[in-house]
């Protein structure tokens, strides 16, 4: 049986969580890209560590990314070995992850939306949802556990969603989705426990961003009430917000985009 250890860490001195070097995967996706400008323009002497499928420009000396699949379990290792090189992170986003595929540039020979109903699922759409909303960031976690310091501030941030929350589901569908994400929840909360152990000062939480106008929700926008879809900016800005105020009762959360917290 697992021990049952706190899940509080050490409480943190004032101000400890400014971050002087930011690690931020899925950098290229529609909500990580402005995040990505967010980061720059509120912390333009940080360092900035991005890390997507696809190649990045680096326009400046203090941003350096590297291109790989996350999903891939070889990407642990060539993580790890590339973070080794950089200054280690005090902040830690991961903004990957996926709801809908081809149109947002998956290619596995078939397209695939959310399902409704329990006959329309499929264990390729189940696994790929698993792979790409789970194993992104249990691979990044595992790239970057072995460089952690006890001593060295750290916080975690998972793009995750509101509709991964058990509790708080009472209109069903989705299975596949929803499924990923609650697994992406728990994986946090693990992620928590084990870290509190290991870092004096540390916050790993979970963020739901809310609907944002990106690639990821189009096809659902039309049902989405007026005032409630937001600016791919206002997201970032939004999330930067929250990752700047956590406190030390938020660590092992799932949070919604305004800090407060939402039933697991």
């Amino acid at each position: 049986m697992p021990n049952h250890t706190s899940l509080t860490p050490n409480s943190l001195p004032p101000n400890s969580l400014a971050p002087n070097t930011i690690l931020l995967a899925g950098a290229s996706g529609g909500i990580g890209s402005a995040l990505l400008g967010e980061l720059e323009k509120e912390y333009p002497q940080a360092t900035i560590l991005t890390i997507s499928r696809r190649d990045l420009a680096t326009d400046t000396g203090n941003h350096s990314h590297l291109t790989a699949s996350l999903a891939d379990p070889k990407s642990v290792g060539k993580v790890t070995e590339w973070l080794r090189q950089k200054p280690l992170p005090n902040w830690v986003i991961n903004c990957c992850g996926t709801l809908h595929w081809l149109s947002h540039g998956q290619s596995h020979g078939k397209s695939h939306a959310p399902e409704k109903s329990l006959g329309q699922c499929t264990d390729d759409a189940l696994l790929q949802s698993v792979a790409t909303n789970v194993l992104t960031h249990l691979h990044l976690a595992q790239g970057f556990a072995p460089l952690i310091q006890r001593r060295e501030p750290l916080t975690w941030v998972s793009l995750s969603a509101e509709v991964g929350s058990i509790e708080d589901n009472r209109l069903g569908g989705w299975y596949s989705y929803r499924m990923s994400k609650a697994a992406l929840n728990m994986l946090v909360r693990n992620l928590a426990i084990e870290w509190a152990r290991k870092v004096d000062h540390c916050r790993v939480v979970a963020v739901h961003p809310g609907t944002t106008d990106t690639p990821l929700s189009q096809p659902f926008q039309e049902n989405i009430p007026a005032g409630k879809l937001y600016s791919p900016a206002q997201t970032a800005g939004r999330m930067v917000s929250v990752i700047r105020g956590l406190r030390e009762e938020d660590h092992g959360k799932l949070l919604f985009w305004d800090g407060t917290p939402i039933p697991w």
